[in-house]
Order: structure tokens, then C-alpha cells, then sequence
């Protein structure tokens, strides 16, 4: 699609914001009212913008309001989790149009849910899936995909559901709930801070900057490597902190401190939680000694980085019991850094992955780079908060 440069400047600007009146867009896209005048002649006709009102202004005027068009499109985003897959369909403002949660396994019927559930007649623009894996570019070259066999045959099995021809995006899961904190979560307003996710496997986003870090290999943040156990006599085991500190490992040292007067033993970590803010006592213990490791982890993030605030989420992460033994492990360890739990919850990745998806499709309207969405740093990016 072939727009003049002011035109895609006003469509970016009228992206972020939703909707606007023209005196609005001139100040946004820094054009003249004639100019933009032009500009959304062209985008009307186009239909990529259209007018869905007017407001009063101060003056007793009225002015014409602007949204986007039903040529604007739409874009999908998914977040293939280890558990469970979160599946958003969002127009280009952020605006939510669909949705669907299904298992893993049934990724590819939520996808085909979520699509079956999009406006019709407006184009697909782009596609963004969070894995849970670094990514890499297929050897066929036909674009990304993760590296590993963590979210490999996963992502290709829920890969037969996506529709022929719309970009496909692919972007580490802890990097797009990162993104989601900096903009909308525990860490908005901060320009520095890490997102440590601990659940069934572990990660960390790092922003620095206002930016996330992604690293020479995309692997930035992939703690899961940090060499464990490293002491003598033991040698370090592919990914074996990840293996210690994940869910698996938390529910067997449950199982294996579960006495017989403490009844029946939790089958889910969720329970095992439970428990603990009931005040059951080997409950408690056991969670009290999963927020020490997970301390001494998040001790070694404050060593490398020194980023001044640490947002806990994921699935066992984010529950504030786990504060007071992670604070007290880095004060014991480290230097101040401020502990927070994720106010973003289950949510977080695909709400980032619809910001990144968003970005995509309008540079894919605009010729302009989407690669900033992944800093937050682009207006236009700026999802609408009703979209999550």
C-alpha cells in the first residue's frame, strides 16, 4: 500500500491514541491542518481511518473525531506457554477483538478460535508468538523459530492453524511479559529493572534503559544456563537450575518433607501455596525455602546487572509469599534492591506479544520500523490499557 509521508505519520499518531480529532493529529504528527487535512482525505479513502463522531470543544465547536478504518486490520497474538496458550486478536489501536485460552496441546484450535472471532473483512496484518525457548531463523529460511525442543514441536504443531501469508513473529515469552511490566505492570515508569519469571521453567527479562535486552544470540536473560551446582566435588548439569528451582522440583521436595500427620499431599503447586497462606507448617517451611533459592537467584541478577528493582511473576513467582524470604536473601547477599511482585499475573506475555503484534501491523501500513515496540519507546505502540 503506497501512502505519502504524512499520511503514515497521521496513521501512526492515530494508532496510539485511538481516536483524535485533526487539531489533535497535527500536534501528534508535528504537521500543519492543512496538511493533515490532506493526509486523512487520503487515509479516508483508503479506508484505513474513518470519522466515528465529533466533540465539543472549548470554543462551543464541534469537531469531527477519528478512528481507525476497517482497512486498518487487525493483528494476532499468542503466547504458547508451557501449560496453557493465551491466544488475543487486536486492532492496530490496541483495542481488543478476540480472544481464546486452550491448552498446549489445543493451541491450534485456540488459534482458530481467536481467528474465527476477528471482525471479517478487515486484513490480517501480522502475527506474534511468545515462546518459551530463544529463537532462531529455520534452516529452510522461511523465517523464525525457536531453537530447542522447550517450545519446537509445539510452535510447529499450533503453526498449522495460522492463516497462509501474514507475517509471523517470533519472541522469547519472559521478554514480551517484560515489555507488558515496563508499559503497563509492576514497572511502569522505571527504565531499569529485571523480570524474573519462575514456574514450571525460569527466565528473566532485562530492561536497561527502557529498553529489553535481547543479546547477540537473543539468549539475554536465559538464567536457566547459569552453570548449578558449582561447588567441589559436583559438576554443572545442562540447565540444572532450571530443573531445581522449577515446579517439578519445588512439588518433589514437598512430597519429600510431607509428614503423615500433615495430611494429604498437594499434587499442584497452586495447593502447596494454598496451604502455606493457610498456615500449614510444612507448607510454609517448604515455601519458605523455595523463596530462599529463588533469593540467592535473584541475588546473582543484582551481581551481573544491578538494575535496581526485580519484578517476581510466573506462575509460583509471583505470589507474594515468596517477598519476604527473596528480600531477605538479596539483603543478606546483595546490595538494596527493591523486590516487587508482577501486577500483570497469567496475562502478562500475551499482553506484551499484542504490543509487539500491534507495532508490526502498523509498520506494515506505515514502511515504518516496528523494531522499537520491543523498547517501548514508539508512541504508536502504546497500547490502549482496555485492550488487557
Amino acid at each position: 500500500m503506497h501512502l505519502s509521508e504524512s499520511a503514515r505519520a497521521v496513521f501512526a499518531v492515530l494508532a496510539g491514541a485511538g481516536t483524535a480529532t485533526r487539531p489533535q493529529l497535527a500536534a501528534g504528527a508535528g504537521l500543519s491542518k492543512p496538511t493533515v487535512s490532506s493526509a486523512m482525505a487520503e487515509l479516508e479513502a483508503a479506508q484505513l481511518a474513518a470519522c466515528s463522531g465529533t466533540a465539543s470543544g472549548g470554543t462551543g465547536r464541534s469537531a469531527a473525531v477519528y478512528g481507525l478504518g476497517p482497512a486498518a486490520g487487525a493483528v494476532l497474538a499468542i503466547d504458547l506457554g508451557p501449560t496453557h496458550t493465551r491466544v488475543r486478536g487486536c486492532a492496530l489501536d490496541g483495542t481488543l477483538l478476540a480472544q481464546a485460552t486452550g491448552s498446549r496441546a489445543d493451541a491450534a484450535d485456540a488459534v482458530r478460535k481467536a481467528l474465527a472471532s476477528l471482525p471479517a473483512g478487515g486484513p490480517l496484518r501480522a502475527i506474534v508468538v511468545a515462546v518459551g525457548d530463544v529463537t532462531t531463523q529455520d534452516p529452510e529460511g522461511t523465517g523464525m523459530r525457536p531453537a530447542t525442543a522447550k517450545a519446537g514441536p509445539a510452535f510447529d504443531a499450533m503453526s498449522v492453524a495460522l492463516p497462509p501469508g501474514v507475517p509471523v513473529h517470533l519472541e522469547n515469552n519472559v521478554n514480551c511479559a517484560a515489555l507488558a511490566e515496563l508499559h503497563e505492570g509492576a514497572a511502569r515508569g522505571r527504565h531499569a529493572f529485571g523480570y524474573l519469571r519462575i514456574g514450571v521453567g525460569i527466565g528473566l527479562g532485562i530492561v536497561i534503559g527502557g529498553k529489553v535486552l535481547r543479546g547477540a544470540n537473543g539468549a539475554a536473560g536465559e538464567v536457566a544456563r547459569l552453570p548449578y551446582p558449582w561447588d567441589e566435588g559436583r559438576e554443572p548439569r545442562h540447565e540444572a537450575l532450571e530443573e531445581y528451582i522449577g515446579a517439578r522440583s519445588l512439588l518433589r521436595r514437598a512430597r519429600e518433607a510431607w509428614q503423615d500427620a500433615d495430611g494429604p499431599r498437594p499434587r499442584t503447586v497452586e495447593r502447596l501455596f494454598a496451604l502455606a497462606e493457610e498456615g500449614h507448617a510444612t507448607a510454609r517451611a517448604v515455601v519458605g525455602r523455595h523463596a530462599a533459592d529463588v533469593g540467592r537467584l535473584a541475588t546473582a541478577v543484582a551481581a551481573v546487572l544491578d538494575p535496581g528493582l526485580i519484578v517476581l511473576g510466573g506462575a509460583t513467582g509471583a505470589d507474594p509469599q515468596l517477598l519476604p524470604g527473596v528480600r531477605a536473601e538479596l539483603a543478606r547477599l546483595s546490595w538494596p534492591t527493591e523486590v516487587v511482585s508482577s501486577t500483570l499475573g497469567d496475562s502478562g506475555t500475551v499482553a506484551g506479544a499484542s504490543r509487539l503484534a500491534v507495532a508490526h501491523g502498523i509498520q506494515i501500513v506505515t514502511g515504518r520500523h516496528a523494531g522499537e515496540a520491543l523498547t517501548g519507546n514508539r508512541r504508536s505502540a502504546n497500547v490502549r490499557t482496555s485492550a488487557f
